[in-house]
């Protein structure tokens, strides 16, 4: 670590507001580390309750008592900083990198490859979930698959293969995801949070509704108004969730997020 230091100083660059990438930038926030999220111009996510990424549309976002505020510029990182909270940004290239020279990049996109990641992108560079091979690519690998390595770090070597299987819950997997037959505009028949029945109408593609495979509380729906193609993730449905829970980061993202305040100690707290 550079001379007197202090761990507080470190700056970290998130790439995405999504789901993992807010839960591990709250993580870090609560932590007293100086962050800032990178983000596309027009983010899908679907578990919106606990996304940084809806200050994208709205300017700002909460969770769990931690605000994300749209900037416009790098120039205006600071202010936020200074009123305590997160910074986020429309740069899907991470361009401003070279504006905050971070200490540690997370690179949380979740594309399941490596969409432009580099080594040198800064002083430790983790990457999170498969796509990544550490020693190459990034420093060192967050595990993201639900089992026992769910959170563990790799040092060398790349994360499990992506199963493409939901997370069973009340025994339902692919039922209670919803992906997009076709693309087209997306349009919401009802708000997050809501109790569903299986075959009730949740929204549209054009002309053609989108229906409930199961009941239960509706923990993901994407935007109303926004363009998607074929395989779009738009909807999940929770058999067991309630309703405050959709503003609650979920276990998962919290071990990712554990996993990756270990790196950045591992790296920058020593002796």
């Amino acid at each position: 670590m550079e001379k007197n230091k202090r761990l507080s100083d470190l700056v970290v660059l998130v790439k995405s507001g999504g789901e993992l990438g807010s839960a591990i930038a709250h993580r870090l926030h609560r932590c007293h580390f100086r962050l800032c999220i990178t983000e596309v111009a027009r983010p899908l996510a679907v578990t919106r309750g606990v996304t940084f990424s809806e200050a994208i549309y709205d300017g700002s976002m909460e969770i769990e008592g931690v605000t994300a505020r749209l900037v416009s510029s790098p120039q205006k990182v600071a202010a936020v900083w200074e009123a305590g909270e997160i910074p986020i940004m429309v740069d899907p290239g991470a361009t401003i990198r070279d504006f905050l020279h971070p200490d540690v990049l997370v690179d949380a996109i979740m594309a399941k490859r490596n969409t432009g990641t580099r080594l040198d992108d800064a002083p430790w560079v983790i990457g999170i979930g498969p796509g990544f091979r550490a020693g190459r690519d990034v420093h060192v690998v967050v595990e993201t698959n639900h089992n026992n390595n769910l959170g563990r770090l790799i040092l060398d070597g790349e994360a499990e293969k992506d199963t493409a299987i939901p997370v069973a819950i009340g025994g339902y997997t692919f039922q209670r995801v919803v992906h997009a037959s076709f693309g087209g505009l997306f349009r919401a028949d009802r708000k997050l949070g809501d109790t569903v029945s299986e075959g009730d109408i949740l929204g549209w593609i054009g002309d053609s509704p989108v229906k409930a495979e199961i009941g239960g509380l509706l923990r993901g729906l994407l935007r109303s108004g926004v363009e998607i193609q074929k395989d779009t993730k738009i909807i999940e449905i929770d058999p067991a969730a309630q309703k405050e829970d959709c503003g609650q980061i979920r276990g998962a993202p919290r071990a990712v997020a554990g996993g990756v305040t270990e790196a950045i100690l591992m790296r920058y707290n020593t002796r």
